[in-house]
C-alpha cells in the first residue's frame, strides 16, 4: 500500500500553510512529519486524514484519488494529542467502538477487543473507565482503538506531547513494536527530534510550509542538506569556508575551498586534546549519559560533546581536532 502526495498546496486566508508537497510513503514504512512550531506537518496530517481539503494538488492511496474523499470513508485511524476517548465508556467499549458501529457480531468484537488489551499490556483494566487510568493508559486504550478496525493507515497527531518525560520515552518503544507487529503505515507528526530519530524509517523534515529534507533518521542527522535541517536535527556546529580555510583546514580535506557552503559538524565528534592553546572551555553541563562542553574557539563558538563526566573544567585551554571525514558541508544560506 503505497500513499502518495503529488504537489499538494493549502492555503488560509491569503497566507500560504503548505506550498507544493510532493512526497510517498508505503507499508510498513513509519514515517514522521517533523519540524518547528508553524512549519505546516499538523495542517499536512489534517489533509491526509481529510480533515480538510488541498487548495491544489492530489492526494492518494495505491490508485485512489482521496483528495475530496471524506474523513469517514477514508478508513484511516487516527490518534489525537488529546486522547478524546468517550468518558461514558470503559477501557473495552471504548477500544470496540469502531467494530460496534461497523456492525461487527459480539463475538468478533470481544476477540478483538481481548488480542487488543494483550497487545497493550493492559487487559485487566478493560472495566476501567478512562477518568480511571494514567495518561499513559489512555493514549494506550487510543492507540488500541485507533487499530481496532485494522486501517489501511494509522495517523498520529502529536501522540506523547501531553505525557512527562518518562512515559513518552517508554511508549515510543510501545509505539513502535505495535506498529512493527501490525505491519501498518504509520505518519506522525511531531516535533521533537528525538522522537523522531527513534521512532522513524524515514523523516520528513518541513519548514515554511515547504518540505526540506525527506531520508532516513542517518540521512538528515549526518548527510543535512541544508542549515535549517543541519540546525533542527540536533546540535550542530556551523563552520563556514573562510573559517575552516584559516582555523579547521582538516574540514577541507575532501572539498575545493572555492566550492563555497558550510561545514556542520556534530559536537560529537569533535576531540579535545592536552595539547595546544586553541580554544578555551566556556562552560560545562553534565547531562547524565554526556558531558557538554562551550568552548571559546578563535574560529567562535564551540559546542563539543564527551561520553559521561568530563574532568574539564571552564577556563581550561585545550587543543580541538576535526576529523576529516566526520562532517557534512550544507548550503551556505
Amino acid at each position: 500500500m503505497q500513499l502518495r502526495l503529488e504537489g499538494v498546496s493549502k492555503t488560509f486566508e491569503g497566507i500560504h500553510a503548505l506550498e507544493d508537497i510532493s512526497i510517498s510513503a508505503e507499508a510498513p514504512e513509519f514515517v514522521c512529519l517533523l519540524g518547528p512550531s508553524g512549519c505546516g506537518k499538523t495542517t499536512l496530517l489534517r489533509l491526509i486524514a481529510g480533515l480538510t481539503a488541498p487548495d491544489t494538488g492530489r492526494i492518494c492511496l495505491d490508485d485512489a484519488d482521496l483528495s475530496h474523499t471524506p474523513a469517514r470513508e477514508r478508513g484511516f485511524g487516527i490518534v489525537f494529542q488529546a486522547y478524546s476517548l468517550f468518558p461514558n465508556m470503559t477501557v473495552a467499549a471504548n477500544i470496540g467502538y469502531g467494530l460496534r458501529i461497523r456492525g461487527e457480531s459480539a463475538a468478533r468484537i470481544a476477540a478483538r477487543v481481548g488480542e487488543l488489551l494483550d497487545l497493550i499490556q493492559l487487559p485487566h483494566l478493560a472495566d476501567r473507565y478512562p477518568w480511571q487510568l494514567s495518561g499513559g493508559q489512555q493514549q494506550r486504550v487510543a492507540l488500541a482503538r485507533a487499530v481496532a478496525v485494522e486501517p489501511k493507515l494509522l495517523l498520529l497527531d502529536e501522540p506523547l506531547s501531553a505525557l512527562d518525560a518518562k512515559v513518552r520515552v517508554e511508549l515510543r518503544s510501545e509505539i513502535r513494536a505495535l506498529q512493527k507487529r501490525l505491519g501498518i503505515l504509520t505518519i506522525m507528526v511531531t516535533h521533537d527530534q528525538e522522537e523522531a530519530l527513534m521512532l522513524a524509517d524515514r523523516i520528513v523534515c518541513m519548514q515554511k510550509g515547504r518540505v526540506a529534507q525527506v531520508g532516513t533518521p542517518q540521512d538528515l542527522y549526518h548527510r543535512p542538506v541544508s542549515r535549517f535541517v543541519a540546525d533542527f536535527m540536533g546540535i550542530s556546529n556551523l563552520i563556514d569556508v573562510k573559517t575552516a580555510q584559516a582555523f579547521a583546514p582538516a574540514l577541507l580535506a575532501d572539498r575545493q575551498p572555492n566550492a563555497g557552503g558550510i561545514a556542520c559538524v556534530r559536537p560529537e565528534d569533535i576531540v579535545l586534546t592536552a595539547t595546544g592553546s586553541g580554544a578555551r572551555i566556556k562552560s560545562v553541563q553534565f547531562l547524565g549519559n554526556i558531558s557538554r562542553l562551550t568552548l571559546d574557539w578563535p574560529g567562535g563558538e564551540l559546542i563539543v560533546e564527551q561520553p559521561g563526566e568530563t574532568t574539564l573544567a571552564p577556563g581550561t585551554q585545550v587543543g580541538v581536532e576535526f576529523s576529516p571525514r566526520k562532517h557534512a558541508w550544507v548550503a551556505a544560506p
